[in-house]
């Protein structure tokens, strides 16, 4: 079983930043892409970016510019950097990894993110 666990979260002020962090549970090998997604009360789950295992890095159009998302030197790790926050950014973040030749996915339990206007 893949555990996620994040950390980060918190209560800022608009215009300020914040950075999450996923450890994986897994072998590095066995990770295809970590990745973020949101949930704002009341709204469907949103992407927010994704890491593959080539290196690359992709964001959605609302965050772009923003937040950047990293892995760390171990690989089963990934961070996001949000910078300019908006209270509209204000949401659960979820990690996520792909896992695996069947690229199961897995989530972590959220974190919460207030940005106050």
């Amino acid at each position: 079983q893949v555990q996620l666990v994040e950390s980060g979260g918190g209560l800022v002020q608009s215009g300020g930043s914040l950075r999450l962090s996923c450890a994986a549970s897994v072998s590095i090998f066995s990770i295809n892409s970590m990745g973020w997604y949101r949930q704002a009360p009341g709204k469907e789950r949103e992407w927010v970016a994704t890491f593959t295992s080539g290196g690359s890095s992709y964001y959605g159009d609302s965050v772009k510019c923003r937040f950047t998302i990293s892995r760390g030197n171990d690989k089963n790790m990934v961070y996001l950097q949000m910078n300019s926050l908006k209270p509209e950014d204000t949401a659960v973040y979820y990690c996520e990894a792909v896992v695996g030749a069947r690229r199961l996915n897995y989530w972590g339990q959220g974190t919460q993110v207030t940005v106050s206007s």
